[in-house]
């Protein structure tokens, strides 16, 4: 059996798609399974132990430069890449029309949401076939019930992210340390420095140390103030995707705002806390079976003592 899933982004979707793919190779080990997966979130579907291949795609790079004669040939180049195999099955678990327009250019039968289940509805019109699937499930449960459907299996017993980090961790710490992910795309969704330093605090009481790690020169500028500020902690070179997740692997903890990179965590099985500020966690938020905690929600951010008294609980 050949399965193809398209599950292109953001970072935290592409995450949230794991679980269905561990499901697919649990019922089906011999399964050849690829993933068409945005360039930049191509390092999460390779650390999968299930998947034969990450089909990258840059359609957030070529919607920039839609114009020019790289973009094209680009697109021609991933058409072809993308129809070199014929699938049993093309599974889109994004429910976009542009997810489904990938979809649709693949070879094999086309499965999707349905027009009420679909994040766009106008999407369902791609698909060879329809299920339907409660909006009201996490993104993950969504998932894996839209593949169950569509390859006729039960779901999975356990929710397992099948992550694998590839490399060592490049930090060498002798002591227990916790990583606080205090970067997210959307300004509303951070948590204030202040109660970043006073956590930090918190941390070095107990004897830990603290992991603050960034992603451009405005993240690390931010992690330095916090770390001058609460007087403890270490702020990291830049690191790769894959470095990062062998970090995450050998922390004691996470704390991190609503950003994909928690949801990484907690795909490891590392003990997770999300600082929700902006956002309702009941449909994205952290999810699986390792030790976590959801803190706060849309217009209600969580407190310092929340942090450090659910952080106490997962020491």
């Amino acid at each position: 059996m050949r399965i193809l899933f398209v599950k292109t982004s953001s970072l935290g979707d592409v995450i949230h798609n794991c679980p269905a793919v561990s499901d697919v190779r649990g019922r089906f080990p011999e399964a050849v399974i690829d993933w068409v997966v945005e360039e930049s979130f191509s390092g999460i579907v390779s650390m999968h132990r299930g998947v034969r291949k990450a089909i990258p795609v840059a359609v957030r790079r070529w919607r920039r430069a839609p114009l020019q004669e790289s973009t094209w040939r680009e697109i021609l180049a991933f058409r072809r890449a993308l129809r070199e195999e014929t699938y049993d099955a093309v599974i889109d678990t994004q429910g976009l029309l542009k997810s489904a327009l990938i979809a649709a250019s693949a070879k094999g039968a086309r499965h999707g949401f349905d027009a009420l289940s679909a994040r766009e509805p106008a999407a369902a019109h791609f698909y060879d076939a329809r299920h339907a699937v409660s909006r009201a499930l996490h993104a993950v449960e969504r998932n894996r019930l839209l593949t169950a459907s569509a390859l006729k299996m039960e779901r999975g017993n356990r929710c397992d992210y099948g992550l694998v980090p590839p490399g060592q961790s490049p930090l060498s710490l002798h002591v227990p340390f916790c990583v606080l992910l205090s970067m997210t795309s959307r300004t509303d969704k951070l948590w204030p420095e202040g109660n970043w330093a006073a956590v930090v605090r918190s941390i070095a009481a107990r004897g830990w140390e603290s992991v603050l790690p960034w992603g451009s020169p405005e993240e690390q500028a931010r992690c330095d103030r916090i770390v001058a500020a609460a007087g403890s902690g270490v702020v990291p070179r830049a690191m790769s995707l894959g470095e990062l997740a062998a970090v995450m692997k050998q922390a004691n903890a996470v704390v991190g705002v609503d950003t994909g990179l928690a949801h990484l965590a907690v795909a490891l099985g590392v003990p997770a806390l999300g600082l929700y500020c902006a956002s309702d966690p009941a449909l994205t938020g952290l999810y699986g079976e390792s030790r976590i905690a959801n803190l706060g929600g849309a217009g209600r951010a969580p407190t310092v003592a929340d942090v450090c008294e659910a952080l106490g609980g997962m020491a």
